[in-house]
């Protein structure tokens, strides 16, 4: 797979997914089946999904730049390194789905196992 058809796939899936989070900051999904189960109130529940949401479309803005579709604002390397710490926090992010408390949550091991895989991709030195 080639590096473009990897962060086009990678922004899709990230499209879905802030979806996901509206849907819980709306409450069309209820926030005691995510984030481990952990969270205790409204409250806790904003400040996460909100925190989820900035840190999404950040990834998707850098995804833009590495793919060509944004303007440029940071030196490639720069977003070299950002892209290989989301390489870094979604294989823990795999873990942690893992070991959730909810049967839901851990389905979610597959997307985060399949986001590090196309960040894998994408970030290869040799591009195919």
């Amino acid at each position: 797979m080639k590096s473009q058809q990897a962060i086009k796939i990678l922004l899709s899936m990230l499209t879905a997914v802030l979806l996901f989070h509206l849907c819980i900051v709306t409450g069309i999904i209820p926030y005691d089946i995510t984030w481990g189960g952990r969270l205790k109130s409204d409250q806790e529940m904003y400040v996460f999904e909100s925190f989820s949401i900035v840190v999404n479309l950040f990834l998707m803005f850098i995804l833009g730049i590495k793919g060509r579709y944004l303007k440029q604002v940071f030196s490639i390397k720069v977003v070299d390194i950002i892209l290989w710490f989301f390489f870094g926090l979604f294989c823990l992010n795999t873990v942690g789905n893992i070991l959730a408390e909810t049967t839901f949550e851990k389905y979610f091991t597959i997307l985060t196992l399949a986001t590090a895989w196309l960040l894998w991709i994408i970030l290869r030195k040799r591009q195919t």
